[in-house]
């Protein structure tokens, strides 16, 4: 046996143990106490950077009131001949401000309606006009988004489009792009 412990009684020997036990367990104790009442560490603070005006550009988008009017119009025209479409507008961006759901329009004309407008900002052009492009650059079709079939217009401010507005469910594109144009008009008025 050590002859430490013969000097010790076996119950000297456990309240020393447990002295040496409850002074580590208070140190401990101690330095989590001091830790959590000693002021955090504050992060850097994030600022925003000022942007120069050289590095910023201004973008024009219909209002919510000029898109409704705008699709309520071609709406309308659709419906004075027995028409069953689906109207869309999309910003200048291609994100959809407004869809009306015609009654009794079929469900292909609502992706159709979105994709029409989204190719007439994104161009500036009909519609129409794009499905003849095709025929010289047949690979356009293949632009993710895009539908080159008649029935999407843009909508320009200053020869610049910052809107498309796109029809689909009527019998023909010819149809479809005169119910779009009338939209188109709503906004000029």
């Amino acid at each position: 046996m050590n002859p430490v412990h013969k000097k010790f009684s076996r119950r000297a020997r456990v309240a020393t143990g447990g002295a040496v036990l409850a002074v580590v367990a208070l140190a401990g104790f101690g330095a989590v106490s001091a830790n959590a009442s000693a002021p955090a560490a504050t992060p850097a603070t994030a600022t925003s950077a000022n942007a120069p005006a050289r590095a910023t550009t201004t973008s024009t988008h219909l209002t919510i009131d000029a898109a409704t009017k705008a699709a309520q119009a071609a709406l309308d025209a659709a419906e004075k001949e027995n028409q069953r479409v689906t109207v869309a507008v999309v910003d200048r961006n291609g994100n959809t401000v407004v869809t009306l759901r015609g009654d009794g329009a079929g469900p292909q004309s609502y992706e159709s309606a979105e994709r029409k407008a989204f190719t007439a900002v994104s161009w500036n052009a009909a519609t129409s006009q794009l499905a003849e492009r095709l025929e010289q650059a047949p690979n356009l079709k293949d632009i993710p988004g895009t539908l080159f079939l008649a029935g999407g217009v843009p909508v320009t401010a200053g020869n610049a489009p910052i809107a498309g507005i796109g029809v689909a469910g009527a019998p023909s594109g010819a149809l479809d792009e005169k119910f779009a144009q009338a939209g188109a008009n709503s906004v000029a008025r």
